[in-house]
């Protein structure tokens, strides 16, 4: 994973001490030959199917942050729809030793250009996959592809969507 010049420098001060991070998670929505389809990509550093997501940079606004991300990741062109929910992750220790936790921002992004590929070193492949073959994503992501879909009457199970983003409260996912 490229890790921010900013957070490379706060590690030099601080070592594999944890961090409280701004991120994003990009939930990638469109319409498939047998019903709603996600772009997820294939970590390098876990090997697990996930929607793209990054940290934010100092200042970046959440949505062009993962706008950003989404190309840089996956070389599909997306434009943000809608902030979707927010949620904490658990604590993340990566191979190196450094410690990370993440203020989740999750948007919903629709595709309006590019192809679908690897387009970094992060990442091991890109797929466009049903939103119904989802066992092998974390339960995080999962969670936010259904959020994303809830929000939109053209994935939502039913049609039915609407209502504000969602967010965490007592261990539990809540709608504004």
């Amino acid at each position: 994973m490229t890790t921010p010049r900013f957070v490379l420098e706060l590690r030099e001060k601080i070592g594999h001490a944890p961090l409280w991070m701004p991120g994003v998670k990009g939930v990638v929505l469109r319409a498939g030959a047998g019903g709603a389809e996600v772009l997820l990509v294939q970590r390098r550093d876990n090997g697990r199917w996930t929607v793209p997501a990054g940290i934010l940079e100092p200042g970046e606004e959440p949505a062009d942050g993962i706008a950003r991300e989404v190309l840089e990741e996956t070389g599909v062109v997306a434009r943000p729809l809608r902030l979707v929910g927010v949620q904490t992750t658990q604590p993340t220790e990566y191979p190196n030793g450094d410690r990370a936790q993440y203020l989740d921002v999750v948007v919903a992004l629709e595709p309006v250009g590019g192809d679908a590929r690897v387009n970094d070193d992060e990442n091991l492949a890109v797929a466009w996959r049903p939103v119904s073959e989802l066992d092998d994503v974390p339960p995080l992501h999962r969670r936010a592809i259904e959020w994303a879909r809830g929000l939109d009457p053209r994935y939502a199970d039913g049609g039915a969507a609407g209502g504000g983003a969602y967010f965490v409260h007592d261990g539990e996912a809540k709608r504004a």
